[in-house]
């Protein structure tokens, strides 16, 4: 619940400007030069500051391409300190894949040989379509068009393409194959997160995929108490991300939810920026 909250918090602040569904346009202040920490389009009338994906291959498609010290750092600061912990509990699009899964619905199990090779696929959709072609595909004038948020990215026809073509009749003339190719990913992606747990943060998320670098040596970790673990398994069966978190606590997949240290029933999980003192069940003294 408190998870839940979070994340409907982070929504509302990062994207606080009603009157662009109002007005059918999209804000363009100051704000739109700080970049959010998740996933939250540029182009969403509500939105008041810019995608990091999005921000990363304007900088690097421009004519003039050089090192952004402060997108790539604003990243990285968030990595740090924070890690996945960002797409447990601040991306907005975490959250709407949160939801779809809480469908009654049956769910469908990857196969473990076929999920851990999907799960490379994010890295492949960051080097090539987020810093790739954006680098060496230019047009005549030396600018390139931001490939992933164009011909990728669902989270931009969510909030942006949907709800400004619905508000403005002179961006629905202008519908074509792009917009049908973006609508067809999202509804894929929508359905899929009903069966799947997460399916885009898993497979296709290019910022998840620089998140994930970080994990290592982020400062919020998830420690364990490994002299009082009984191996009992139950932690690795609450994670719904397929991390056993008592191997591997430092996983890439992980997204810091929490859900193992609540499953826990000897609290032998911690999550925190430092290590705790012992909290754990103790043996009794001889």
């Amino acid at each position: 619940m408190k998870r839940r909250m979070v994340q409907v918090i982070s929504a509302l602040l990062t994207n606080p400007h009603i009157p662009g569904f109002i007005k059918g346009g999209i804000y363009q202040g100051s704000m739109k030069m700080v970049c959010v920490p998740g996933m939250n389009c540029y182009s969403c009338p509500a939105a008041t500051a810019a995608c990091p994906i999005g921000a990363m291959q304007a900088v690097i498609g421009s004519r003039k391409f050089s090192f952004s010290f402060y997108v790539m750092g604003t990243i990285c600061l968030l990595g740090v300190l924070l890690g996945r912990f960002i797409c447990g509990w601040l991306c907005l699009f975490g959250l709407v894949q949160d939801l779809l899964y809480k469908i009654p619905v049956p769910k469908l199990t990857v196969p473990q040989k076929a999920d851990k090779i999907l799960r490379y696929a994010k890295y492949v959709f960051l080097v090539v379509f987020v810093l790739g072609l954006p680098a060496f595909l230019n047009n005549e004038f030396g600018i390139s068009m931001p490939y992933f948020c164009k011909l990728v990215c669902p989270v931009g026809m969510l909030e942006g393409g949907i709800p400004l073509t619905i508000l403005n009749e002179s961006l629905r003339e202008t519908i074509g194959f792009l917009f049908g190719w973006k609508f067809l990913i999202l509804a894929v992606i929508l359905v899929s997160s009903m069966v799947i747990y997460r399916p885009f943060c898993k497979y296709i998320c290019p910022l998840g995929a620089l998140y994930s670098l970080f994990n290592k040596v982020s400062f919020l970790k998830i420690h364990v108490d490994s002299e009082n673990c009984t191996s009992c398994g139950l932690c690795r069966k609450a994670c719904v991300m397929g991390v056993d978190v008592t191997k591997n606590p430092d996983s890439a997949e992980c997204i810091r939810c929490g859900k193992c240290v609540s499953a826990c029933p000897r609290n032998v999980l911690h999550m925190g920026m430092t290590i705790p003192k012992q909290k754990t069940q103790t043996k009794n003294a001889k």
